[in-house]
């Protein structure tokens, strides 16, 4: 039996009146729709309640689902301790899951569990749900830095789980909309902010699922958004199945975004196999791009795939453009998959005996060697985007005013320790704050006394 319906709520946890003190009636349609929430849960009569929060354990590349008989939690770190939960955990279910992840290497379990306490993106919903209903355990399912992608597929191993235990189940994605509506709000206003509550909430209510691959991942961010994610999931859980979307609120009063849907799955709908279709999608632009590189990036790629598919470095083909055999320079290799960073790694100066030799290793190092990433896998070849910076000289500023972001990049030195920056990068708008991601990148602290040196670029697709 698939999931017999999912929820889309948001997570304030001044709507819990011990909490807000009166503050809940500046939301209070977003308080009626969450009672119209927790009453057709209680209709449903689930056995077990799937709740996905940015708020539980998170890590970068894996999905943490909580471990154990069950948990508890209360709203004391928000003044109102008598506000408690003493949840069951369904184990069954989440063993089914893990097995599920496990045979198909996917990066989803019980490891790694920080905090067994319930977090306020769980307990949020589950103050409405209890209220109307005691019954049914829960599986409490946190997101990851991962990709989109991988959020939908959990959704779909969560339901394939469902349906294997034939558990009567209810998903409930929680999570906030922007948090930067209004600057009189706690983090105080972004364009960025409206457009996304309006975009969300459009796709949501139409149950447009397919187009939440379709925000971009610095949009997001600049939004400060909070539950994206956790609405992808939610969304794979529902692959191949007509939706019955149904939006009920959307609140913007404090600042933060409040949006709240349900959705009851229909009949088997070939044309909503979203995942697949994204995945085909990406894959033929990706080609195409490919085809339309240059020789820098074409080389990079097939550095890349050597590596990858049979863990061998390039030889120099003979063929290249002579600037790339008869000139040396640093370079950088960038690879993006999905809109985000997969893998950089390059040399600030000369290593190699030419460019084509300092591309192909840099490309050997983004794919296998970056500390931040697990190796690129054959599978994620197609959907790889690669570009390659050939860097100029550096030379030494006296201060940030002789910077600009988009025609310089920067590196900061203090002693032996540097930290380097590429120019025009997607979400650094500013002089300040390439120098401190530089900074931070080099392991300067802000009080040290660092020198600054510029250098041009030029970028490769």
């Amino acid at each position: 039996m698939p999931i017999l319906a999912a929820f889309m709520v948001p997570h304030p946890p001044l709507i819990v009146p011990a909490v807000g003190r009166g503050g809940e009636e500046e939301i209070r349609a977003t308080t009626a729709a969450y009672e119209r929430v927790a009453d057709e849960i209680a209709a449903l009569e689930p056995e077990t309640i799937v709740i996905t929060s940015p708020h539980s354990v998170m890590y970068a590349d894996y999905f943490h689902i909580s471990p154990g008989a069950g948990a508890r939690g209360s709203f004391r770190a928000f003044r109102a301790p008598g506000v408690s939960f003493d949840e069951r955990y369904d184990t069954g279910l989440v063993k089914r899951i893990c097995e599920i992840a496990d045979a198909e290497g996917f990066p989803a379990g019980t490891l790694g569990e920080r905090d067994s306490e319930l977090d306020h993106g769980t307990m949020v919903p589950l103050w409405f749900i209890r209220r109307k209903y005691a019954g049914g355990k829960i599986v409490r399912v946190g997101l990851s830095g991962l990709p989109l992608t991988d959020h939908y597929r959990l959704g779909e191993i969560i339901d394939q789980a469902v349906c294997d235990t034939g558990r009567r189940a209810v998903l409930v994605a929680s999570g906030d909309l922007s948090h930067k509506l209004r600057e009189s709000g706690p983090y105080g206003f972004a364009a960025e902010g409206p457009v996304y509550d309006d975009r969300i909430m459009d796709v949501m209510g139409r149950g447009a699922f397919g187009e939440l691959f379709d925000f971009d991942e610095s949009f997001c961010d600049r939004a400060a958004e909070c539950g994206h994610r956790s609405f992808v999931i939610m969304a794979g859980a529902f692959d191949g199945l007509a939706v019955k979307a149904t939006p009920l609120s959307h609140q913007d009063v404090t600042g933060v975004g409040y949006g709240i849907c349900t959705f009851y799955p229909g009949e088997p709908d070939e044309s909503r196999h979203f995942l697949r279709d994204y995945a085909e999608r990406r894959e033929r632009e990706c080609l195409a791009r490919a085809a339309k590189s240059d020789a820098y990036v074409k080389l990079a790629r097939a550095s890349v795939e050597s590596w990858v598919t049979r863990r061998e470095l390039l030889p120099v083909p003979e063929d290249l453009p002579e600037e790339m055999l008869g000139n040396r320079a640093g370079t950088f290799v960038s690879i993006h998959e999905n809109g985000r960073l997969r893998g950089c790694i390059g040399t600030i100066r000369a290593t190699r005996r030419s460019i084509a030799e300092e591309i192909i290793h840099n490309a050997v190092s983004a794919c296998a060697k970056d500390p931040r990433f697990s190796p690129v896998t054959a599978s994620e070849l197609p959907f790889l985007e690669i570009t390659v910076d050939v860097l100029g000289d550096a030379e030494p500023i006296e201060s940030p005013a002789e910077l600009d972001v988009k025609r310089y990049g920067v590196i900061v030195s203090h002693g032996a320790k540097q930290g380097l920056l590429l120019p025009n990068l997607d979400g650094v708008d500013t002089v300040e704050e390439q120098i401190r991601i530089a900074r931070e990148k080099g392991g300067i602290r802000p009080y040290e006394n660092y020198s600054l040196r510029r250098f041009e670029v030029v970028r490769h697709y």
